[in-house]
């Protein structure tokens, strides 16, 4: 069974930063591609960004020029670097492992950006 972890979640003002990373438990280049979403209460979860097996990303156009989705295959990690954070991207962060057989979710990390 695959896990991840993800970690990096917090408070932060509006326009600050922050890096979120989800640690799997096995080699990510054993997976198609790996995402992030999003979920706020009450709602389904949200895609924010992707990065697929040959390394391109992809983003949700709500993120596109301020988040930055990236890996680490020694570490087996992901990254998702957030820039000019707004009140719209307060949510649960959930990483994403997809393969053939299925697909793995993390426990997701909190996000909230509020002054």
């Amino acid at each position: 069974q695959v896990q991840l972890v993800e970690s990096g979640g917090g408070l932060v003002q509006p326009g600050g930063s922050l890096k979120l990373s989800c640690v799997a438990s096995e080699n990510i280049f054993n997976f198609n591609s790996m995402d992030w979403y999003r979920q706020t209460p009450g709602t389904e979860r949200d895609f924010v960004a992707s990065i697929h097996l040959t390394g391109r990303p992809q983003y949700a156009d709500s993120v596109w020029g301020r988040f930055t989705i990236s890996r680490d295959g020694d570490k087996n990690t992901i990254y998702l670097q957030m820039d000019s954070l707004s009140p719209e991207d307060t949510g649960v962060y959930y990483c994403r492992a997809n393969e053939l057989s299925g697909s793995y979710w993390g426990q997701g990390t909190q996000v909230t950006v509020s002054s």
